[in-house]
């Protein structure tokens, strides 16, 4: 069962909802058993494997550029997100996925349309490069840790946990699928094709006979909400068994992982502690009322993690 794997969670009702479940499916002949092959869990990331405050990892490193593009072009300066990015306006750039996930795209919108510029006509390979470049040399500013220590590492045990018992663990994150895909199998054991993210259009290009994948400046996916339950089926084709989310933003897979006619479990991260991690409610209201009414363990960072981040 491999439950020595779990050693940063307290042991208490929820590390044990996650053991007994893994028990039940896994149990060769008992009412409740899945086969290895439909043993599917999925993540969200931002918020639920790493940390994603002050902001999201990837918004500090797309609004960096959005600073570059500001510093190189005074005429942008006016203009939402460069405006927000030039004049350090904190409050703007923070509102904006709370707001979404309130409801509110008026300024997600907004935010999306500089963001598609940042990297437009990358190569793919050139993109990874800088993106990993950045996760590994660039620190969170309020935690004073490099990113790639800000990933969680009880949700980082809890993937191992589940693929010792022959899970196969999915990242279905808003966050850029080509963002996290240099460092997922890394950080968390998980490869770049089970990676499910928000994608811009690519297009294939040749110059000089040689063949390459770009970036465009147009949205393919935002993968949010409604969209991560249709991306989980269009790239994996199955219901998952295993959820694990933080924010409104992941209730419809949460719901989708647990209403199947088998055994589930959905698991919904709380930021509750102010002291190790950077504590919030903003943008989880809905899907914490949710799961309280749905049984869903809530995952206390306060009470459930013994350790928050890898070392």
């Amino acid at each position: 069962m491999h439950e020595g794997l779990l050693k940063s969670w307290n042991h208490g009702a929820t590390r044990q909802a996650i053991i007994s479940f893994v028990a039940r499916v896994t149990l060769e002949g008992g009412p409740d058993y899945v086969a290895p092959a439909a043993r599917i869990a999925v993540f969200d990331n931002d918020g639920c494997l790493w940390c994603e405050k002050p902001m999201p990892i990837q918004a500090d490193f797309l609004l960096r550029r959005i600073a570059e593009q500001a510093d190189a072009d005074p005429s942008l300066r006016d203009k939402q997100p460069w405006k927000a990015v030039q004049g350090r306006d904190q409050g703007w750039l923070g509102d904006v996925i709370t707001k979404h996930y309130e409801g509110d795209d008026t300024q997600l919108k907004q935010m999306a349309a500089g963001l598609l510029s940042a990297y437009v006509d990358d190569e793919v390979g050139e993109f990874a490069k800088k993106a990993e470049h950045f996760l590994r040399t660039e620190h969170n500013p309020v935690l004073k840790r490099p990113y790639l220590k800000t990933a969680y590492a009880p949700m980082r045990e809890l993937l191992h946990y589940l693929e010792a018992n022959q899970f196969t663990n999915y990242i279905v994150s808003g966050g850029g699928r080509d963002f996290m895909r240099p460092i997922t199998h890394e950080l968390y054991g998980i490869p770049p094709e089970r990676v499910v993210g928000t994608t811009v259009l690519l297009e294939y290009r040749e110059e000089n006979g040689v063949g390459k994948v770009v970036h465009t400046s147009k949205l393919d996916v935002f993968d949010d909400g409604p969209n991560k339950v249709v991306r989980i089926w269009s790239r994996i084709g199955a219901r998952p068994i295993f959820a694990a989310g933080n924010s409104n933003g992941d209730i419809q897979m949460l719901q989708f992982a647990t209403q199947g006619e088998g055994p589930s479990l959905a698991l919904l991260v709380t930021h509750d502690d102010d002291e190790r991690d950077i504590a919030y409610t903003s943008g989880a209201q809905t899907s914490v009322a949710l799961a309280k009414e749905r049984g869903w363990p809530l995952v206390s960072v306060r009470d459930d993690w013994a350790k928050v981040f890898v070392d």
